[in-house]
């Protein structure tokens, strides 16, 4: 059970970006007047869990986005990859998760469909400790292992030969607070999670855009 271990960086691993949107509480508003949703877990058999929808940002909110994106990591194209098995790769997507549908979950993005992800925090009054957190492997033994996939392998599934592993089985080393309106750039292949979830009712879930970019 091997992964590589590089300690995070800002500027080099993530990138953080607070006011980001012009007009966020527009943005914010307009996401939770949603009502058409796909069912994530624990309501249906799908693998992320809460409400997702999908065109979260207009064509010009998203030009915004993916132009910071190209600045912090010198990309000069982004693009996406459709999965193959034919589901929707969620990218500008709005996600609603609340506190009694998940917690943390640490994983990776697939490496066969991006290099670079990123969260926007939507909701206008969040719990700080409801923000993003990279991990790296614990042993039952305290030592500490790696929080990187690298090829061969896709993703985290593939890299330690099993489903999944306990929280407990992780040490979460940087926690990035969610902040109204704050973007948190990241590359795909660091394990990392949710830090956890807020809210029952749908207006007062934890909110984001999530992004997804080969580049």
């Amino acid at each position: 059970m091997q992964l590589s271990y590089r300690k995070p960086q800002p500027g080099r691993d993530y990138w953080v970006q607070d006011d980001f949107l012009p007009d966020a509480q527009a943005v914010s508003a307009r996401c939770y007047a949603r009502s058409e949703w796909e069912y994530g877990f624990p309501h249906s058999d799908l693998p992320w869990p809460g409400m997702r929808a999908p065109q979260a940002l207009t064509p010009a909110e998203l030009e915004h986005v993916e132009a910071w994106v190209r600045r912090q990591t010198g990309a000069r194209r982004l693009w996406q990859v459709q999965p193959p098995d034919g589901r929707a790769l969620n990218h500008n997507h709005v996600q609603l998760v609340g506190m009694a549908e998940s917690g943390p979950r640490p994983h990776t993005d697939s490496l066969k469909l991006c290099k670079y992800a990123a969260v926007l925090y939507l909701s206008p009054d969040p719990d700080p400790d409801t923000g993003t957190s990279f991990y790296r492997l614990r042993y039952p033994d305290g030592r500490l292992g790696g929080n990187i996939v690298l090829p061969p392998h896709a993703n985290l599934r593939e890299a330690l030969k099993v489903k999944g592993l306990p929280l407990e089985a992780w040490h979460e080393e940087v926690r990035i607070a969610n902040r109204f309106n704050r973007i948190l750039l990241y590359k795909a292949n660091l394990v990392h999670s949710a830090t956890n979830y807020f809210g029952f009712a749908q207006h007062e879930r934890r909110m984001t855009a999530v992004f997804f970019w080969m580049a």
